[in-house]
Protein backbone atom coordinates (compact mmCIF):
# COMPACT_ATOMS: atom_id res chain seq x y z
CA UNK A 1 0.00 0.00 0.00
CA UNK A 2 1.70 3.47 -0.95
CA UNK A 3 2.62 5.80 1.73
CA UNK A 4 -0.13 8.84 2.07
CA UNK A 5 1.02 11.72 0.35
CA UNK A 6 1.99 14.36 2.83
CA UNK A 7 1.67 18.41 2.25
CA UNK A 8 4.60 20.89 3.15
CA UNK A 9 5.08 20.23 6.43
CA UNK A 10 5.63 16.66 6.12
CA UNK A 11 1.89 15.55 7.38
CA UNK A 12 -0.64 13.73 5.28
CA UNK A 13 -3.45 15.40 4.13
CA UNK A 14 -4.95 18.27 2.42
CA UNK A 15 -4.02 21.47 4.07
CA UNK A 16 -7.29 22.99 4.38
CA UNK A 17 -8.25 19.51 6.68
CA UNK A 18 -4.75 20.18 8.61
CA UNK A 19 -5.01 22.69 11.80
CA UNK A 20 -2.11 24.04 12.78
CA UNK A 21 -0.78 26.08 16.15
CA UNK A 22 0.92 29.03 15.61
CA UNK A 23 2.69 30.34 18.79
CA UNK A 24 2.79 34.24 17.99
CA UNK A 25 4.91 36.28 19.91
CA UNK A 26 3.84 39.44 17.54
CA UNK A 27 7.16 40.05 16.18
CA UNK A 28 8.14 39.47 12.08
CA UNK A 29 8.66 36.03 11.92
CA UNK A 30 5.96 34.61 14.21
CA UNK A 31 3.42 36.66 12.07
CA UNK A 32 5.17 35.61 8.30
CA UNK A 33 4.40 31.75 9.82
CA UNK A 34 1.41 32.52 10.37
CA UNK A 35 0.96 34.13 7.16
CA UNK A 36 2.37 31.64 4.93
CA UNK A 37 0.50 28.51 6.62
CA UNK A 38 -2.65 30.81 6.03
CA UNK A 39 -2.10 31.01 2.56
CA UNK A 40 -1.63 27.39 1.79
CA UNK A 41 -4.82 27.12 3.05
CA UNK A 42 -3.52 25.38 6.67
CA UNK A 43 -6.49 25.42 9.31
CA UNK A 44 -4.22 28.21 11.36
CA UNK A 45 -5.03 29.08 14.88
CA UNK A 46 -3.03 31.76 16.24
CA UNK A 47 -1.52 31.83 20.43
CA UNK A 48 0.23 34.22 21.77
CA UNK A 49 1.45 33.60 25.86
CA UNK A 50 1.38 36.11 28.10
CA UNK A 51 3.70 35.86 30.11
CA UNK A 52 4.95 38.83 32.18
CA UNK A 53 3.41 42.24 33.63
CA UNK A 54 2.83 43.99 30.44
CA UNK A 55 1.75 47.04 31.68
CA UNK A 56 5.57 47.52 33.37
CA UNK A 57 6.64 46.06 29.71
CA UNK A 58 4.24 47.95 26.89
CA UNK A 59 6.39 50.48 26.43
CA UNK A 60 9.59 49.08 26.06
CA UNK A 61 10.91 48.36 22.65
CA UNK A 62 12.95 45.01 21.85
CA UNK A 63 11.16 42.56 24.54
CA UNK A 64 9.14 39.78 23.65
CA UNK A 65 5.21 38.92 24.79
CA UNK A 66 4.75 42.72 25.78
CA UNK A 67 1.55 44.09 26.14
CA UNK A 68 2.20 45.91 22.75
CA UNK A 69 3.23 42.29 21.06
CA UNK A 70 -0.57 41.02 22.03
CA UNK A 71 -1.42 43.80 20.21
CA UNK A 72 0.35 43.26 16.81
CA UNK A 73 -0.08 39.43 17.14
CA UNK A 74 -3.94 40.20 17.24
CA UNK A 75 -3.75 42.81 14.66
CA UNK A 76 -1.96 40.47 12.29
CA UNK A 77 -4.23 37.56 13.32
CA UNK A 78 -7.48 39.94 12.61
CA UNK A 79 -6.07 40.64 8.99
CA UNK A 80 -5.19 37.19 8.30
CA UNK A 81 -8.36 36.18 9.46
CA UNK A 82 -7.50 33.25 11.53
CA UNK A 83 -8.65 33.00 15.03
CA UNK A 84 -6.47 34.04 17.96
CA UNK A 85 -6.26 33.43 21.35
CA UNK A 86 -3.97 34.82 24.02
CA UNK A 87 -3.37 32.21 26.63
CA UNK A 88 -2.30 33.68 30.71
CA UNK A 89 0.91 31.82 31.44
CA UNK A 90 2.51 34.59 34.06
CA UNK A 91 2.02 32.20 36.84
CA UNK A 92 3.89 29.11 34.82
CA UNK A 93 6.10 31.54 33.56
CA UNK A 94 7.49 32.64 37.14
CA UNK A 95 7.51 29.24 38.54
CA UNK A 96 9.30 27.55 35.56
CA UNK A 97 11.04 30.51 34.16
CA UNK A 98 11.66 33.28 36.50
CA UNK A 99 12.53 31.89 39.62
CA UNK A 100 14.61 28.97 38.61
CA UNK A 101 16.82 31.86 36.52
CA UNK A 102 17.21 33.75 39.78
CA UNK A 103 17.83 31.17 41.73
CA UNK A 104 20.77 29.27 39.53
CA UNK A 105 22.13 33.23 39.28
CA UNK A 106 22.31 33.70 42.70
CA UNK A 107 23.70 30.49 43.10
CA UNK A 108 27.00 31.97 40.43
CA UNK A 109 25.50 30.55 37.84
CA UNK A 110 25.01 32.42 34.02
CA UNK A 111 21.24 30.46 33.27
CA UNK A 112 19.90 30.64 30.06
CA UNK A 113 15.76 31.48 30.51
CA UNK A 114 15.00 31.15 26.44
CA UNK A 115 16.04 27.81 27.01
CA UNK A 116 13.69 27.07 30.22
CA UNK A 117 10.97 28.78 27.94
CA UNK A 118 11.27 26.63 25.44
CA UNK A 119 11.49 24.03 28.05
CA UNK A 120 8.54 24.45 29.62
CA UNK A 121 5.84 26.61 28.88
CA UNK A 122 6.53 26.74 25.17
CA UNK A 123 7.35 23.64 23.93
CA UNK A 124 5.33 21.54 26.80
CA UNK A 125 2.60 23.64 27.89
CA UNK A 126 1.67 25.18 24.94
CA UNK A 127 2.37 22.13 22.79
CA UNK A 128 0.13 20.44 25.40
CA UNK A 129 -2.72 22.81 24.51
CA UNK A 130 -2.34 22.95 20.89
CA UNK A 131 -2.48 18.87 20.90
CA UNK A 132 -5.82 19.15 22.61
CA UNK A 133 -6.98 21.60 20.15
CA UNK A 134 -6.40 18.70 17.60
CA UNK A 135 -3.99 20.74 16.19
CA UNK A 136 -1.43 18.41 13.65
CA UNK A 137 1.95 20.53 14.96
CA UNK A 138 2.53 23.60 16.15
CA UNK A 139 4.72 25.94 14.37
CA UNK A 140 6.53 28.90 15.61
CA UNK A 141 9.34 31.47 14.30
CA UNK A 142 12.67 30.10 15.08
CA UNK A 143 14.95 29.86 12.68
CA UNK A 144 15.78 25.98 12.68
CA UNK A 145 15.27 23.52 10.03
CA UNK A 146 13.99 20.07 10.90
CA UNK A 147 13.67 17.05 8.13
CA UNK A 148 12.20 13.85 8.81
CA UNK A 149 15.22 11.75 9.56
CA UNK A 150 12.70 8.15 9.18
CA UNK A 151 9.73 8.69 7.00
CA UNK A 152 8.57 5.74 8.57
CA UNK A 153 7.87 6.40 11.79
CA UNK A 154 7.73 10.24 11.42
CA UNK A 155 11.21 10.76 13.67
CA UNK A 156 12.44 14.15 12.69
CA UNK A 157 15.75 15.50 13.44
CA UNK A 158 16.81 19.65 13.65
CA UNK A 159 19.91 21.11 11.71
CA UNK A 160 21.34 24.03 11.66
CA UNK A 161 19.01 27.15 9.78
CA UNK A 162 20.25 28.53 6.77
CA UNK A 163 20.43 32.21 7.95
CA UNK A 164 23.41 31.75 10.75
CA UNK A 165 23.15 35.47 11.58
CA UNK A 166 19.75 34.21 13.09
CA UNK A 167 20.91 30.78 14.37
CA UNK A 168 18.32 29.61 17.47
CA UNK A 169 19.92 26.20 17.77
CA UNK A 170 21.93 26.90 21.08
CA UNK A 171 18.56 27.89 22.85
CA UNK A 172 16.61 24.86 21.45
CA UNK A 173 18.87 21.59 22.23
CA UNK A 174 16.83 21.06 24.86
CA UNK A 175 13.98 20.14 22.55
CA UNK A 176 13.13 16.44 23.45
CA UNK A 177 12.61 13.95 20.34
CA UNK A 178 9.14 13.64 21.20
CA UNK A 179 8.43 17.91 20.69
CA UNK A 180 10.72 18.00 17.84
CA UNK A 181 8.33 15.28 16.03
CA UNK A 182 5.15 17.34 16.80
CA UNK A 183 7.33 21.10 16.02
CA UNK A 184 7.05 23.05 12.51
CA UNK A 185 10.03 25.81 12.24
CA UNK A 186 8.68 26.98 8.69
CA UNK A 187 11.98 29.26 8.62
CA UNK A 188 14.67 27.75 8.87
CA UNK A 189 15.01 28.10 5.18
CA UNK A 190 14.94 31.18 4.85
CA UNK A 191 17.47 34.03 5.40
CA UNK A 192 16.15 36.80 7.41
CA UNK A 193 15.59 39.82 4.96
CA UNK A 194 13.40 37.45 2.75
CA UNK A 195 11.36 36.79 5.40
CA UNK A 196 10.97 40.47 6.48
CA UNK A 197 9.92 41.08 2.52
CA UNK A 198 7.18 38.46 3.08
CA UNK A 199 5.73 40.47 5.05
CA UNK A 200 5.63 43.42 3.11
CA UNK A 201 4.14 40.74 0.56
CA UNK A 202 1.84 40.10 2.76
CA UNK A 203 0.93 43.55 4.18
CA UNK A 204 1.85 42.22 7.64
CA UNK A 205 1.49 45.80 9.80
CA UNK A 206 4.79 44.10 11.80
CA UNK A 207 6.91 43.90 8.68
CA UNK A 208 9.34 47.24 9.50
CA UNK A 209 8.82 46.16 13.52
CA UNK A 210 12.40 45.53 15.08
CA UNK A 211 13.36 42.44 16.38
CA UNK A 212 13.26 41.53 19.99
CA UNK A 213 16.52 41.69 22.05
CA UNK A 214 16.03 42.01 25.66
CA UNK A 215 14.91 39.02 27.66
CA UNK A 216 11.45 39.59 28.04
CA UNK A 217 11.52 39.73 31.80
CA UNK A 218 14.84 41.54 32.42
CA UNK A 219 14.45 45.60 31.16
CA UNK A 220 18.09 46.49 29.35
CA UNK A 221 19.16 43.16 29.87
CA UNK A 222 20.74 43.79 33.18
CA UNK A 223 19.91 40.59 35.25
CA UNK A 224 20.78 42.05 38.45
CA UNK A 225 17.24 44.42 38.58
CA UNK A 226 15.40 41.88 38.30
CA UNK A 227 16.57 39.58 41.28
CA UNK A 228 16.84 43.06 43.06
CA UNK A 229 13.15 43.95 42.75
CA UNK A 230 12.22 40.39 43.44
CA UNK A 231 14.84 39.11 46.01
CA UNK A 232 16.46 42.07 46.85
CA UNK A 233 17.68 39.90 49.95
CA UNK A 234 19.97 38.07 47.88
CA UNK A 235 22.57 41.34 46.93
CA UNK A 236 25.03 39.94 50.10
CA UNK A 237 28.14 41.96 50.11
CA UNK A 238 31.34 40.31 50.24
CA UNK A 239 35.09 40.79 49.05
CA UNK A 240 36.42 40.68 45.33
CA UNK A 241 39.91 37.89 46.67
CA UNK A 242 42.49 37.42 43.83
CA UNK A 243 43.44 33.36 43.39
CA UNK A 244 46.65 34.87 44.79
CA UNK A 245 44.91 35.07 48.11
CA UNK A 246 45.09 38.95 48.25
CA UNK A 247 41.61 40.92 49.16
CA UNK A 248 41.30 43.37 46.58
CA UNK A 249 38.39 45.38 47.86
CA UNK A 250 34.75 44.54 48.62
CA UNK A 251 31.34 44.14 46.23
CA UNK A 252 27.89 44.84 46.73
CA UNK A 253 26.32 41.40 45.47
CA UNK A 254 28.23 38.67 42.69
CA UNK A 255 24.79 38.96 41.28
CA UNK A 256 26.46 41.89 39.46
CA UNK A 257 29.78 39.74 38.31
CA UNK A 258 29.59 37.22 35.09
CA UNK A 259 32.39 34.98 34.43
CA UNK A 260 35.09 36.36 32.05
CA UNK A 261 33.86 40.42 32.89
CA UNK A 262 36.92 42.26 33.21
CA UNK A 263 35.55 45.99 32.86
CA UNK A 264 33.17 47.28 35.86
CA UNK A 265 34.88 45.06 38.56
CA UNK A 266 35.35 47.50 41.14
CA UNK A 267 39.63 47.22 41.88
CA UNK A 268 42.36 48.94 40.37
CA UNK A 269 45.60 46.29 40.55
CA UNK A 270 47.87 47.73 37.37
CA UNK A 271 47.37 44.59 35.44
CA UNK A 272 44.40 43.55 33.66
CA UNK A 273 42.37 40.87 35.73
CA UNK A 274 39.01 38.77 34.99
CA UNK A 275 36.40 37.23 36.91
CA UNK A 276 37.23 33.97 37.11
CA UNK A 277 35.19 32.00 39.59
CA UNK A 278 31.87 33.24 41.82
CA UNK A 279 32.18 31.59 45.15
CA UNK A 280 28.46 32.50 46.18
CA UNK A 281 28.69 30.06 49.39
CA UNK A 282 31.00 32.73 50.53
CA UNK A 283 29.92 35.89 48.48
CA UNK A 284 33.19 36.19 46.96
CA UNK A 285 34.14 37.40 43.46
CA UNK A 286 37.43 36.09 42.77
CA UNK A 287 39.73 37.36 39.93
CA UNK A 288 42.67 36.67 38.10
CA UNK A 289 44.92 36.87 35.37
CA UNK A 290 43.48 35.74 31.56
CA UNK A 291 44.57 32.51 31.48
CA UNK A 292 42.69 31.24 34.32
CA UNK A 293 39.83 31.18 32.05
CA UNK A 294 40.74 29.20 29.96
CA UNK A 295 38.90 25.38 29.92
CA UNK A 296 39.12 22.06 27.96
CA UNK A 297 36.85 19.47 29.90
CA UNK A 298 33.05 20.47 31.25
CA UNK A 299 30.98 18.31 33.10
CA UNK A 300 27.37 18.62 32.50
CA UNK A 301 23.78 18.32 33.62
CA UNK A 302 20.17 17.47 32.16
CA UNK A 303 21.36 16.51 28.72
CA UNK A 304 19.37 15.98 25.93
CA UNK A 305 20.33 13.56 23.20
CA UNK A 306 18.59 13.86 19.31
CA UNK A 307 21.29 11.61 18.15
CA UNK A 308 20.87 8.03 16.49
CA UNK A 309 20.59 5.50 19.34
CA UNK A 310 20.64 5.99 22.99
CA UNK A 311 23.72 7.76 24.71
CA UNK A 312 24.85 4.47 26.68
CA UNK A 313 25.72 3.20 23.52
CA UNK A 314 28.89 5.87 22.95
CA UNK A 315 32.17 4.01 23.24
CA UNK A 316 34.59 4.68 26.46
CA UNK A 317 36.69 6.35 23.86
CA UNK A 318 34.06 9.49 23.43
CA UNK A 319 32.42 10.79 20.41
CA UNK A 320 34.23 13.02 18.31
CA UNK A 321 31.46 16.06 17.40
CA UNK A 322 31.15 20.09 17.43
CA UNK A 323 29.82 22.35 20.36
CA UNK A 324 29.04 25.25 21.13
CA UNK A 325 28.98 27.11 24.39
CA UNK A 326 27.86 30.47 23.34
CA UNK A 327 25.33 31.43 20.95
CA UNK A 328 27.19 33.47 18.80
CA UNK A 329 30.74 31.23 18.11
CA UNK A 330 31.28 28.94 16.00
CA UNK A 331 30.44 25.03 16.88
CA UNK A 332 34.22 23.86 17.94
CA UNK A 333 35.64 20.29 17.79
CA UNK A 334 35.10 18.38 21.07
CA UNK A 335 34.51 14.93 22.47
CA UNK A 336 31.66 13.77 24.15
CA UNK A 337 32.23 11.43 26.82
CA UNK A 338 29.46 8.57 28.64
CA UNK A 339 28.44 8.80 31.90
CA UNK A 340 31.71 7.71 34.05
CA UNK A 341 31.33 6.08 37.64
CA UNK A 342 30.41 9.14 38.90
CA UNK A 343 27.22 9.46 36.74
CA UNK A 344 28.66 12.60 35.34
CA UNK A 345 28.59 13.07 31.23
CA UNK A 346 31.83 15.10 30.28
CA UNK A 347 32.84 16.89 26.89
CA UNK A 348 36.57 17.58 26.31
CA UNK A 349 36.64 21.25 24.22
CA UNK A 350 39.53 20.04 21.73
CA UNK A 351 41.10 23.45 21.20
CA UNK A 352 40.29 24.94 24.56
CA UNK A 353 37.88 28.03 25.74
CA UNK A 354 38.04 30.84 28.08
CA UNK A 355 35.66 32.16 30.41
CA UNK A 356 33.02 28.91 30.39
CA UNK A 357 30.53 29.35 32.93
CA UNK A 358 28.14 27.26 35.30
CA UNK A 359 24.63 27.49 34.16
CA UNK A 360 25.33 28.03 30.25
CA UNK A 361 24.20 25.31 27.26
CA UNK A 362 27.10 23.25 25.57
CA UNK A 363 25.24 22.07 22.77
CA UNK A 364 26.13 19.52 20.14
CA UNK A 365 26.65 19.62 17.05
CA UNK A 366 27.29 16.60 13.69
CA UNK A 367 29.97 18.02 12.49
CA UNK A 368 31.23 21.79 11.33
CA UNK A 369 29.09 22.05 8.19
CA UNK A 370 26.81 24.82 7.48
CA UNK A 371 23.68 22.90 7.31
CA UNK A 372 25.09 20.46 10.24
CA UNK A 373 22.59 18.20 12.57
CA UNK A 374 22.00 19.20 16.18
CA UNK A 375 22.35 16.41 18.27
CA UNK A 376 20.52 17.82 21.70
CA UNK A 377 23.06 19.12 24.59
CA UNK A 378 23.26 19.85 28.38
CA UNK A 379 24.08 22.38 31.47
CA UNK A 380 27.44 22.93 32.60
CA UNK A 381 27.50 21.94 35.86
CA UNK A 382 31.22 22.45 36.29
CA UNK A 383 34.27 22.59 34.21
CA UNK A 384 38.23 21.80 34.90
CA UNK A 385 41.33 24.51 33.87
CA UNK A 386 44.61 24.11 33.94
CA UNK A 387 45.75 21.92 36.74
CA UNK A 388 47.75 24.74 38.39
CA UNK A 389 44.81 26.87 38.45
CA UNK A 390 42.57 24.37 39.71
CA UNK A 391 44.85 23.89 42.66
CA UNK A 392 45.14 27.37 43.55
CA UNK A 393 41.80 27.82 43.24
CA UNK A 394 40.82 24.91 45.36
CA UNK A 395 43.30 26.33 48.28
CA UNK A 396 41.42 29.78 48.04
CA UNK A 397 38.12 28.28 48.20
CA UNK A 398 39.22 26.31 51.36
CA UNK A 399 40.21 29.33 53.00
CA UNK A 400 38.29 30.97 55.77
CA UNK A 401 36.90 34.17 54.78
CA UNK A 402 37.22 37.35 56.21
CA UNK A 403 34.66 38.87 58.78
Amino acid sequence: MASPKLNSLDLPGDPKDTRIVVAMSGGVDSSVVAGLLAREGYDVVGMTLQLYDHGEAIHRKGACCAGQDIHDARRVSEALGIPHYVLDYEDKFREQVINPFMDSYIAGETPIPCVACNQTVKFADLLSTAKELGAAALATGHYIRSHLADPATGRRALYRPRDHARDQSYFLFATTQEQVDYLRFPLGGLPKAETREIARDLGLVVAEKSDSQDICFVPQGRYSDIINKLQPQAATPGDIQHLDGRVLGRHDGIINYTIGQRRGIGVATGEPIYVVHLDAENARVIVGPKEALDTRTLYLRDVNWLGDGPMSDLPEEGMELFVKVRSTRPPMGAILYPADNKGRISVDIIGGEAGIANGQACVFYEDETEDTRVLGGGFIASSLREASIEADLDKLLSMPVSA
